[in-house]
């Protein structure tokens, strides 16, 4: 049995909530989020990329989920996992996006406080496209050639079928040979 912290009013009381996985639960989540780095800062250097890469997906194992493909752009990341539903996805980001930065920062890896921006784009795809999802989060770098990361982003949520309002969409940033740290 799992415990977790819910705070069902957005006033910061928490209230505990047990998740319990029963036997013969058998579930097949596909999911992949995207997250970006605060004000859509383009740091996150070629030569610690694969380091991030790595560390994140420690995170996302130690909390009992795969990792299936995970890339992205200096601003930002795209993270596809098999999750298992003993833990909220809002807790596995928290905890993804919350270690990760503390780690960047300990690393000294970017001049100044790094920070991730707050909130992610979460995606659930059936195992039919898994194949095609890791595909295409391998291909970044060449799919960032041809669209913005708006244009992704924006894709996704009309895809999805998930309301947005431009206004307070992220701005655009231009992607250049980062050699940052």
């Amino acid at each position: 049995m799992s415990v977790a912290k819910y705070d069902s009013h957005g006033c910061g009381a928490s209230q505990k909530i047990k998740l319990v996985l029963m036997p013969n639960t058998y579930t097949q989540i596909h999911i992949q989020t995207v997250f970006t780095v605060q004000n859509r800062a383009s740091v996150i250097g070629d030569r610690w990329k694969e380091e991030l890469y790595r560390y994140i997906t420690g995170i996302v194992q130690n909390n009992g989920h795969k990792v299936l493909a995970i890339n992205g752009m200096p601003d930002h990341v795209h993270l596809f996992f098999g999750m298992r539903p003993k833990q909220s996805l809002s807790e596995l980001m928290q905890a993804v996006k919350g270690d990760s930065s503390k780690w960047i920062n300990s690393k000294g890896f970017v001049r100044g406080r790094f920070a991730w921006q707050e909130g992610y784009g979460g995606f659930s795809y059936s195992k039919s496209q898994v194949p095609k999802v890791i595909q295409y989060i391998r291909n970044q770098e060449e799919h960032h050639r041809k669209r913005t990361f708006i244009e992704e982003y924006h894709d996704l949520l009309e895809k999805f079928g998930v309301p947005f309002e431009e206004r307070y969409s992220f701005t655009p940033v231009a992607y250049q040979k980062n050699d940052v740290s």
